[in-house]
């Protein structure tokens, strides 16, 4: 492949150049050893490598670096420019192989190639999305010119005011283009959604409309145009912006499952009228083809940011442009981009004549002919006389049943055909696996059809197709696309239906109510993690039940613990499947669009293990066993399932409705047998594992147990609510860490430090530092500087009892110097912090912190090692839209370096934190009603706080904040301070990824913040301190870049015997080693070498001829391979950013 070949080239200049460095070690070390008179026996199997030697071997592998560097620069031209592109959003044009063509253009469009493309029009662009589209189409135009880089990209121009139709841009493009008869023109033909309303009852006539107007443009252009291939892509926005739309601000709509299946109607009524052979067999010199996938354009709810790629975007149209290649999986991770290149056995552009489509893959999902049952149960008689405890409740003494949930329980899809996506709309109700009805248990097997074998005269069940509205529903009043918040709407009808419907003995009759909610809560988590937080979840939940509890008499409640839904992303891997996953990305975006591995992914699993939990915990409160007509039981089969697959390890979809994300009836019927088997369990003993490939046998109720199991009649006992802790006293932490020794000698390498190592502690930054407000309890302690509480330098009192960075380390090391104490600028030891201070301010503290400990008579300057941690740039931040030149990241990179730059020259023995900037966004959510927060808040921060919700203002310091901790990992890990054993600066990244500390109620929590909530709090500085000390143990590369904020007395991390050092870049790598560590320290920063060149004239020139001579050699043999390989290229795989083309 193709961007193989880049990376080992790539890889042979760095180990070209890692060994020039060796050489030029070796050199060096020669040279040492040359001066100082030092002589040394080689050892057994080692010759000692003369300066000659060396000075040879260097220049040699000098001339090989330099002809490999021409040979890199000849096949990668643009490889200089990739810094530039990443503001020009335009990428380099090396990604595909030339594929031999013919000497003349083709001249049927069946076989036309990208090469054959001299010009790519649009139509159809809607007016709000225009930039966005110009972009995509933009970065289309730039695959085409990898073939021919005179293609050029033309758009109609808008001569009007008012908006065209398609027709209208038709003429206009065909009359432009009537004399261009012999060069290949692409068009891009977009057919755009938004305007038509997906729940309105006239969406059928709309798509109608829509489809007859591109069938009107397609037959104008083919009449009037030649060499012309047309492909036509259906366009939408994630966020329907049509204000007429009234329907769809019904909060019971659908809205996700609404909107996938009008772009799927009217992509398939494109597609039938495309498939009619006029539009590829009538002329060899025209045809028009649809998309297979539309394109869809995700705009954040209320903002004006798009969060889809366009290069994601225009890589999806540049892959259905091509000829498909066969075994071709789909990407779900959007930092992986992946590109096809035309192959030799398909390298035309598609069109349905030689890329005819193969059709949906056709999946039976009744694989079984029969979805009843056999109930194996003999004694199906009820009790004697109406019980009057729902302890003692038998199968046969229920009459009513009712659900309440989202659309597992509405049943979309269930009874649809394998092959018929838009039968997911469609509620099959009848076969819902806890409230339908349909049939009987011989051929459908539902928690109903089960009961009524034990009492035939069972009401409340759903039969049929139809909404929640539908008579036949009955007491089925789940809503699709419901959500926790959904519940107490659904309860509240259900109790009305049950109270007024003559058919039901509201007060004697015995319930079954099911509840099953929470998949779409899980599939909105990455919208809204507060609203979506597992204790609001559970607590919507809470309310519901609470009515029930309250107004339904004679009842059992399931509640059916949450799914977890993350295991259906390996439907939408494996594409052999067929799984529309552009419809379940609409659906269930939070599920599908997180990259495996990623913290989001981790973040949603989180989510579902603590639903989960708050519901046993609030079930286990006892708070619904009050009195003997009422409980509710929790039933937990689907806490752990497991994925049904095929013999080959695939995932079974004949579980799944045609979206792949809804079940069928397969897995309902599956379902059923599990929830009745559960109801028959014991509390505290029920099955909580499913695996459906094995099936589910249903038990019956035994001669000792005939009654349906309650935390009573189970014997189990209710641990009740987990204990209220007391209001912590202060804000110290556990200390349980074994290593705590230094090393046996003064370690001479910064990167064989451990924290005992440590005699002295410093800190540089701003008020942050200077603990400002730290333990303010009203406006007029704001001021003040709690020095001794500072998170970074603070010594006050021992870790037990405040938790601070020098508190952690007395712990290794009680005599460690330099910590502040108290409050104000008595006792400030090494703490330089300057309240107020920006990052210009930085080299001033330097130079008084480096004056500081030298005039020191306690600090051991030359030898003592010492912990210098820097926090700045929050106030660079919060005033930038002030002064924008000053401010700006490139000054604030050149202040960073000045300052590294003098301790990096002048201080020995020594470890530099530096922090990156904090994202400062999530400040605008912490509020509380007091005067420092609702007035000082804003004007401590403006250009963050006082800019409008969806302002460029707000968009553009946001930008910066990212910038600003770009250009501090750039500088720090450039290598500018690499060469000094004993000194090491290390980013600290705990603050890059800032994540807004909650409460109980998953509302910001004001107590990690001072009195102006901006400053933090005492309780905020402990946690940033532990926060602070983790990232120190943690190796490079794998630091954790958030902070949680769990103030947990446990949080401090150990060394251990393996890992017993203090992480640096250097230490940080798979089997590091480091040097030994050098008599003398030099402390001049490595920009310059003054090192005198003694190789004789004669002999470099006759080294530098031989290196150009094997350069040109590998030159050779190198694109000899290139040309080899490229006949056999079938696809270029490039991963980059997704914000780096």
């Amino acid at each position: 492949m193709q961007s193989n070949l880049f990376i080992v080239g790539d890889s042979q200049y760095s180990v070209l150049l890692q060994s020039v460095k060796a050489y030029s070690h070796s050199f060096a070390e020669a040279e040492g050893e040359k001066e100082e008179g030092i002589t040394q026996t080689p050892q057994c199997g080692r010759r000692s490598v003369s300066p000659i030697m060396a000075r040879s071997a260097l220049l040699i592998l000098a001339a090989l670096v330099g002809s490999c560097t021409q040979f890199t620069d000849a096949v990668n031209v643009d490889i200089q420019k990739h810094e530039q592109s990443k503001k020009s959003e335009s990428y380099m044009p090396i990604l595909c192989s030339p594929i031999p063509a013919p000497l003349s253009s083709s001249s049927s469009v069946h076989t036309l190639r990208p090469d054959d493309i001299s010009a790519v029009y649009v139509l159809g662009i809607p007016p709000s999305d225009r930039d966005e589209a110009s972009r995509v189409v933009n970065r289309v135009t730039e695959f085409l010119s990898m073939f021919n880089p005179e293609v050029i990209y033309q758009h109609v121009a808008q001569t009007s005011l008012q908006p065209r139709s398609l027709l209208e841009q038709a003429e206009e493009l065909s009359l432009s283009l009537l004399h261009q008869v012999t060069d290949w023109k692409f068009v891009l033909l977009f057919v755009p959604a938004d305007s038509m309303c997906a729940c309105s009852p006239d969406v059928a006539a709309d798509v109608k409309a829509v489809v007859q107007e591109v069938e009107a443009a397609l037959q104008l252009l083919q009449k009037r145009l030649h060499h012309t291939l047309v492909h036509v892509v259906v366009w939408s926005t994630h966020h329907q912006q049509d204000n007429r739309c009234e329907c769809m601000r019904d909060e019971s709509i659908n809205h996700h499952l609404q909107k996938a299946t009008l772009l799927k109607t009217l992509q398939d009524s494109l597609s039938h009228v495309l498939e009619n052979g006029k539009w590829h067999s009538k002329r060899e010199d025209f045809a028009a083809v649809l998309q297979s996938v539309p394109v869809i354009l995700e705009k954040i709810s209320g903002s004006e940011d798009i969060r889809s790629d366009p290069n994601q975007l225009a890589v999806q149209l540049w892959t259905n442009l091509l000829q498909p290649l066969t075994g071709q999986e789909e990407v779900m991770d959007s930092s992986i981009i992946t590109i096809p290149c035309p192959t030799q056995e398909r390298p035309f552009l598609q069109t349905q004549k030689n890329s005819p489509t193969e059709g949906e893959v056709q999946v039976s999902t009744l694989t079984d002919p029969v979805m009843g049952t056999e109930l194996p149960c003999t004694d199906r008689s009820p009790s004697p006389t109406t019980p009057t405890s729902v302890h003692e409740l038998k199968p046969g003494d229920i009459k009513v049943i009712a659900a309440v949930g989202d659309s597992l329980t509405a049943a979309n899809g269930v009874g649809a055909e394998a092959d018929n996506l838009l039968l997911v709309i469609n509620e099959y109700r009848g076969l819902s696996w806890s409230i339908g009805g349909d049939e009987n248990i011989t051929t459908v097997t539902t928690l109903p059809n089960i009961l009524r074998e034990f009492n035939p005269s069972l009401t409340g069940f759903s039969e049929g197709i139809g909404n929640e509205d539908n008579p036949k529903a009955f007491l089925n009043q789940a809503v699709a696309g419901a959500k926790s918040g959904d519940m107490v709407r659904q309860v509240r009808v259900l109790v009305d239906k049950m109270k007024t419907d003559p058919r039901i003995d509201f007060h004697n009759d015995w319930k079954v109510i099911t509840m099953f909610i929470g998949g779409n809560d899980i599939c909105d988590f990455c919208t809204d993690s507060i609203f979506f937080s597992p204790t609001n979840v559970v607590g919507r939940i809470r309310q519901a039940l609470d009515i029930l509890h309250s107004e339904v008499p004679r009842a059992i409640v399931n509640l059916v613990e949450l799914l977890n839904i993350v295991p259906l992303r390996d439907l939408h891997i494996d594409k052999t499947l067929g799984c529309p996953t552009w419809f379940v990305s609409l659906v269930c975006p939070c599920i599908l669009k997180p990259k495996e591995g990623s913290n989001e992914l981790q973040r949603v699993n989180d989510f579902n293990r603590a639903c989960q939990h708050a519901m046993r915990e609030l079930i286990d409160s006892g708070r619904y066993d009050t009195h003997d007509n009422f409980t509710v039981v929790l039933q937990p089969f689907f806490r752990e399932i497991y994925l049904p697959l095929l013999e080959d390890g695939r995932p079974d979809r004949s579980f799944f409705s045609p979206d792949c994300f809804h079940l069928s009836q397969k897995a309902h019927t599956l379902m059923a047998r599990a929830l009745w088997n559960n109801m028959l369990e014991p509390v505290g003993n029920k099955t909580f594992t499913q695996d459906f490939t094995a099936g589910i046998d249903l038990k019956c109720p035994s001669e000792s147990n005939p009654f349906f199991r309650t935390a009573v009649n189970s014997n189990y006992t209710f641990p009740g609510p987990p204990p209220t802790l007391p209001p912590p006293t202060n804000w110290g932490s556990d200390f349980s860490c074994i290593n705590t020794a230094p090393s046996n000698s003064v370690p001479t390498s910064a990167h064989r430090l451990r924290p005992a190592d440590i005699k002295v502690v410093a800190a540089l930054g701003d008020s942050i530092t200077a603990g400002f407000g730290a333990k303010a309890k009203n406006l007029l302690q704001l001021r003040t500087e709690y020095r001794g509480v500072s998170w970074s330098i603070g010594g006050d009192k021992t870790l037990e009892s405040v938790t601070t960075l020098p508190n952690i380390l007395k712990k290794f090391n009680p005599e460690i110097k330099g910590v502040s104490k108290g409050q104000g600028k008595r006792q400030t030891g090494f703490n330089v912090a300057v309240s107020g201070a920006k990052i210009s301010g930085i080299p001033g503290q330097v130079r008084r912190l480096i004056d500081a400990m030298k005039n020191d008579s306690t600090v051991d300057f030359e030898n003592d090692w010492k912990l210098v941690t820097l926090f700045i740039g929050g106030n660079d931040l919060c005033q930038y839209c002030n002064d924008r030149a000053t401010l700006s990241p490139q000054n604030y990179s050149h202040h960073m370096m000045t300052s590294l730059d003098m301790l990096y020259k002048e201080v020995p023995r020594a470890i530099v934190n530096v922090l990156e900037i904090l994202e400062i966004e999530g400040l605008r959510r912490i509020k509380r009603d007091s005067l420092g927060c609702s007035v000082l808040q804003k004007y401590v921060c403006p250009c963050f706080l006082l800019a409008g919700e969806d302002s460029l203002e707000l968009s553009e310091v946001k930008r910066i904040n990212r910038e600003l901790q770009v250009e501090t990992e750039r500088l720090v890990y450039g290598g500018r301070y690499d060469d000094r054993e004993d000194f090491a600066v290390v980013v600290q990244p705990f603050f890059k990824n800032t994540v807004v500390p909650l409460n109980a109620d998953s509302r910001p929590d004001t107590t990690y913040f001072s009195e102006d909530c901006f400053h933090f709090s005492e309780r905020g500085h402990a946690d940033m301190a532990a926060a602070l000390w983790n990232n120190m143990l943690e190796p490079v590369g794998k630091k954790q870049t958030y902070n949680n904020f769990t103030n947990s007395r446990t949080n401090i991390k150990c060394p251990t015997e393996e890992q017993p050092y203090i992480f640096t870049k250097v230490n940080s790598l798979p089997s590091s080693t480091t040097t030994t560590a050098p008599t003398t320290h030099s402390t001049s920063l490595p920009l310059t070498s003054h090192r005198a060149d003694n190789v004789p004239v004669w002999l470099a020139a006759v080294l530098a001829v031989t290196g150009l001579l094997i350069g040109w050699g590998v030159t050779w043999l190198l694109l000899s391979c290139r040309a080899k390989r490229s006949k056999r290229l079938m696809m270029t795989t490039v991963e980059m950013k997704s914000t780096v083309f």
